[in-house]
């Protein structure tokens, strides 16, 4: 069901299809896509479940079109790793929360976030395009466009227009990198450049959606960084590889080593030579998912600067939620 599109050098995307008529594989096979959850199938006999698409490498996005040819109904306490956005292309479907209810239908998508349980009632005529981004990676975003880590789980708000304003702009920017995978020929397909548009996708989805932390977000735009913050940000980011120390980062900077620190506790909620360990973590899990395997974990570790590998693994754990193994195992998957 899963087969890699190897157009050029890098692997942009994989491709994953799946055409199956049965309740549990299609559970099985939108929990490794999604997270887990309940399906009820309203009429066993017409149910035919269909989802093609691409799982972009860089974040592990997937995004292409899923249906199921009967009324369902999906169940979720908990998606853990992913969020799920939705807009049909034909049909309707109806999410429920504790606080609402919510209707889907061309004109407007749903957004299902981790933390949140939910039930979501699918139309047998129902055709929509999905779009899952890891937790992971939104909360990684949202901590730097907020320039401090989040204290509580990210909810958008989740109803998501797709027919005026910022979030229609966002599905049809979806709409524009599922038709340009679907070409052999297409910039798209070179993994550096993918990487932009997928990031762009996350900072958009962010911008453009109301969630728990849109106020935090637009506070952050207002509050102008200092210049010498920012070029000490812009020379920890080109030098993360290298072996740089506090006092490259202090010549850098210009300025004391007390007022550097308070500046960037004050700013991003830790010092610099924690900003430095969190970018080069995010380098090598960047880097696990880009090569699938290819390269060892212990290489990928080294090359960012980590030299003990048991220190460099409980970090990774306890700032993404997983271990780098485990990282590995889903990027093979193609999750």
């Amino acid at each position: 069901m899963l087969e890699n599109t190897n157009l050029f050098e890098g692997d942009a995307s994989k491709k994953i299809s799946a055409d199956i008529q049965d309740t549990e594989s299609a559970v099985s096979w939108m929990s490794n896509i999604c997270g887990p959850h309940d399906l009820k199938v309203h009429n066993a006999r017409k149910m035919h479940f269909r989802h093609v698409g691409n799982v972009l490498n860089s974040t592990t996005t997937a995004i292409g079109y899923i249906e199921y040819g009967t009324d369902v109904t999906v169940n979720i306490e908990d998606l853990e790793n992913s969020y799920s956005i939705s807009l049909p292309l034909s049909g309707f479907q109806e999410l429920s929360t504790s606080e609402q209810n919510t209707q889907s239908n061309i004109t407007s998508g749903v957004i299902i976030s981790p933390s949140k349980p939910c039930e979501l009632n699918i139309s047998g005529n129902c055709r929509k395009t999905l779009v899952r981004i890891s937790r992971q990676e939104m909360e990684l975003t949202l901590e730097s466009l907020i320039g401090k880590p989040i204290t509580n789980p990210l909810i958008f708000d989740p109803k998501m227009d797709a027919n005026v304003g910022a979030s229609s702009a966002w599905w049809r920017t979806v709409r524009l990198v599922e038709e340009e995978l679907s070409k052999s020929d297409s910039l798209y397909n070179y993994a550096p450049f993918i990487r932009d548009i997928e990031k762009a996708l996350i900072k958009g989805i962010l911008t453009s959606q109301p969630h728990n932390y849109s106020d935090a977000i637009r506070d952050a735009f207002k509050r102008k960084l200092p210049a010498y913050i920012i070029k000490t940000i812009d020379y920890i980011r080109s030098n993360a590889k290298n072996d740089i120390h506090i006092e490259d980062i202090e010549w850098i900077s210009g300025v004391s080593r007390n007022k550097l620190y308070s500046d960037f506790k004050s700013h991003f909620g830790e010092p610099p030579t924690a900003y430095l360990k969190r970018v080069r973590l995010e380098g090598v899990r960047d880097d696990i998912i880009k090569y699938c395997g290819h390269e060892s974990i212990s290489t990928l570790a080294l090359n960012w600067g980590f030299n003990h590998l048991g220190r460099f693994s409980t970090e990774y754990k306890k700032l993404f939620g997983e271990t780098p193994s485990e990282t590995q195992a889903k990027a093979k998957l193609g999750l």
